[in-house]
Parts: structure tokens; sequence; C-alpha cells
């Protein structure tokens, strides 16, 4: 079986994070290294040791054959839809994202402003990914209340320079 392809460092660090140990913990530190896959595409490896029971991981991902350009807003992925995570686990990130940024931006200190401007930019881009999968105006409402909130936060950033 082919390896999965990873559109960006972000959704394969994303990916591992979800697939963690078989014991459960989710947080680690992976090392990785460019490969040359058995079909001679290009790859990343990923290995790491799980800190809680010493499980060693490899997970090997392909990567696009051009990388995605640096842009202006945060991304996942490429305009194809995930080869990694289904439209349920991209909706579960953007829940869990969106639920650790405040309700009311416009009252945190610029600190503060920051992580959500952070948290809220990745719930969007969650969103963003799910919509990937098929349209939906009640996601589209979601993710541009994410984005809303995230440029509220870079309002506060700014007035505080």
């Amino acid at each position: 079986m082919p390896a999965p392809l990873a559109r960006t460092s972000a959704e394969a660090h994303l990916y591992l994070e979800l697939h963690g140990c078989d014991c459960g913990e989710q947080t680690f530190e992976p090392e990785s290294a460019v490969v040359v896959l058995e079909d001679g595409e290009l790859g990343q490896r990923y290995t790491y040791a799980c800190p809680r029971c010493g499980k060693q991981h490899e997970v090997t991902f392909r990567l696009p054959p051009e990388p995605a350009p640096p842009g202006p807003v945060f991304t996942y992925g490429g305009p194809e839809p995930s080869e990694l995570l289904d439209a349920a686990e991209w909706l579960a990130v953007a829940d869990a994202y969106a639920s650790q940024a405040p309700a009311d931006v416009d009252a945190l200190a610029p600190g503060d402003a920051r992580r959500a401007r952070a948290l809220l930019t990745r719930a969007a881009a969650a969103v963003d990914e799910a919509l990937k999968f098929e349209e939906s105006d009640r996601l589209r409402a979601v993710r541009d209340t994410y984005a809303k909130l995230a440029a509220q936060s870079s309002n506060i950033i700014e007035r505080s320079q």
C-alpha cells in the first residue's frame, strides 16, 4: 500500500498527534527525514519513541510533487481533500481548537489575543479542510465566524504595538 500523502508538515504533525501511541500518549517529539519511497517518489519519515510506554513508532508519508507555496493564511493543504483525515476528524480538530479560545476576544490582553488568533486560525483552516469533502452553508458560517474572531484578535495585537 503506498504511503498516504501529507500535503504539508502541519497536516503530517496533526495526523501524528491525533493517531498517537496505542497507550494513549499523544505528545512526543518526532524526528523526520526525507526518504525515497519504493516507487521512487519522495516521502517524509517520522520516527519517535513514546515517552510513556517506550514503544518505537515510524510513520511515512508521501510528499506532494510541488510544495505548497507559502501564503498569508495558515493552511493544512492544497485544494484537494486530505488523504490523512476525513471530514469528521477535521471538524473535531476545529472544535478542539475553537473550544480553547475565549468567546469574547475583544476583551483580551495582547498576549492572550495572540494565542486566541492562533487557535482560531487553525480552527478556521480545519473547517476549510472539512469543506473540501462537501460544501455546506453551515460549515461555511462556522468557518467565517472563526476567521472573524481571529481577525478581531489580530486587531487587538496591532493596537498594542
